[in-house]
């Protein structure tokens, strides 16, 4: 094999549970292994990078790696994390799901070289969906006892809290349908290896069982932990909801900023996890960091690896400009270069006002713009007093108290950027 998978993963903090036998098994030959995917978006978030790197160092590894999307157990609702029930996608949407995932998948794994460890995209709704429920409870469900059902903790946990709801049989029966794809995998494909995070062992750990009782094998389990904040905020989560990996529900200038943002502890801990740099590269980081840590070096490189791997070099070279037009010096080609997604993300949060447009075709002079249009400043004699101090920019270029806003000055036809000093801002929209 060209890597220990385990000890790759073992240094890099990835791994929670590890079967015994697991590392020697797949030190013997090529080995498939599998991650189970939720495909209830047409898009994964970064919760997800953590099963998709395990994947990826499997594939570095010399194994096959196949990509679980869960069509029929996503239709179900995994009682390990979840208090509600998921809702029923349809078929198209599922369709759908899948193909862009697929999509996103395909930058971290390879699916399309003729080598033997190329990647697989397989979906369990595929040989689920012709299942009868008489079949299932007959060929799979009398191998396993409530008994050993109710002892996982995930079920344990459910039952015991205080939801007025309880635990529906449709969610006592998901590790059932997911030790199954295990099941099926094994015999379809001699995948061997389920991995995913730690509050899947109890399911994994089912399937390890089918494989046992029904298909005569032995099934190994791997699980990652769960990945949380120092602050103890969720992990991949802001006031705006997940991050996620298609550049249009999440912009890359602000998934740039997520990891760029990222404390020093946790820093230390995603450099690991959701790069590929050597465990000597690493170690440099690291050291250099705790040395200089105002260089937010560690953060600083966190954030292109994963935008460059997420994205594109292109896509990351745009987000670094976009970050420094806050702070650092810009021009204004480089504002009218941003996307206007791009650039409301930047200026989120900047104090606005919305003018009609109307108002800039009769010109708009710069005492209006900045306090009756806008009220940046209370009065006329504090805005004449900063032009004349040559503190004021539109579109960061210095301006006068002569200067006249027109419809050029819109940038993506429709905003006016103010300034005062290096770092107020106010945002003129026009309409």
């Amino acid at each position: 094999m060209d890597k220990n998978f385990v000890e790759e993963l073992q240094w890099r903090g990835m791994i929670h549970d590890v079967m015994p036998g697991t590392e020697e098994h797949l030190q013997e030959q090529m080995r498939c292994a599998y991650v189970g995917i939720d495909p209830t978006a047409d898009s994964l978030h970064i919760g997800h990078l953590v099963g998709v790197m395990m994947l990826r160092h499997f594939q570095m590894s010399g194994h096959k790696p196949f990509a679980l999307v869960g069509g029929a157990t996503g239709m179900i609702g995994d009682p390990s994390g979840k208090s509600a029930e998921r809702n029923l996608l349809d078929e198209a949407t599922l369709r759908h799901n899948e193909d862009a995932l697929k999509n996103q998948l395909a930058k971290f794994l390879d699916f399309d070289s003729d080598a033997p460890n190329a990647a697989i995209l397989v979906n369990n709704y595929d040989w689920m969906k012709d299942f009868t429920f008489l079949s299932f409870i007959r060929d799979v469900g009398k191998h396993i006892t409530v008994n050993y059902m109710m002892a996982k903790d995930s079920v344990k946990k459910r039952l015991s809290s205080d939801a007025k709801e309880g635990m529906s049989f449709t969610e006592f029966t998901y590790q059932l349908v997911q030790g199954y794809d295990f099941l099926h995998l094994f015999q379809k494909h001699d995948c061997t290896l389920q991995m995913g995070g730690s509050d899947q062992w109890g399911n994994i750990t089912t399937g390890t069982e089918l494989i046992r009782r029904i298909g005569g094998g032995k099934g190994f389990a791997l699980t990652c932990p769960l990945i949380t904040k120092a602050d103890g905020t969720k992990f991949g989560k802001t006031e705006g909801g997940n991050i996620w990996l298609d550049p249009v529900r999440t912009s890359p200038y602000r998934f740039y900023q997520y990891w760029l943002n990222t404390s020093d502890e946790d820093a230390e801990k995603y450099i690991k996890i959701f790069t590929l740099l050597s465990q000597e590269e690493v170690a440099d980081l690291v050291a250099n960091h705790r040395e200089a840590p105002h260089m937010r070096a560690l953060q600083k490189k966190l954030a292109q690896e994963v935008t460059r791997m997420v994205h594109s070099q292109e896509e990351l070279e745009r987000a670094e400009k976009a970050s420094t037009i806050l702070f650092g010096k810009s021009t204004s080609e480089d504002l009218r270069a941003l996307d206007e997604k791009t650039f409301l993300d930047v200026f989120e949060g900047v104090p606005q006002a919305t003018v009609a447009k109307e108002d800039l075709r009769e010109h708009m002079d710069m005492i209006a713009a900045l306090s009756a249009k806008t009220g940046f400043f209370a009065s006329n004699g504090e805005a004449r007093r900063e032009l004349k101090q040559n503190a004021i920019s539109v579109n960061k270029e210095k301006v006068k108290e002569d200067y006249v806003i027109t419809e050029k000055d819109l940038i993506q036809g429709k905003f006016v950027l103010l300034q005062r000093g290096k770092k107020n801002y106010y945002l003129m929209i026009c309409e």
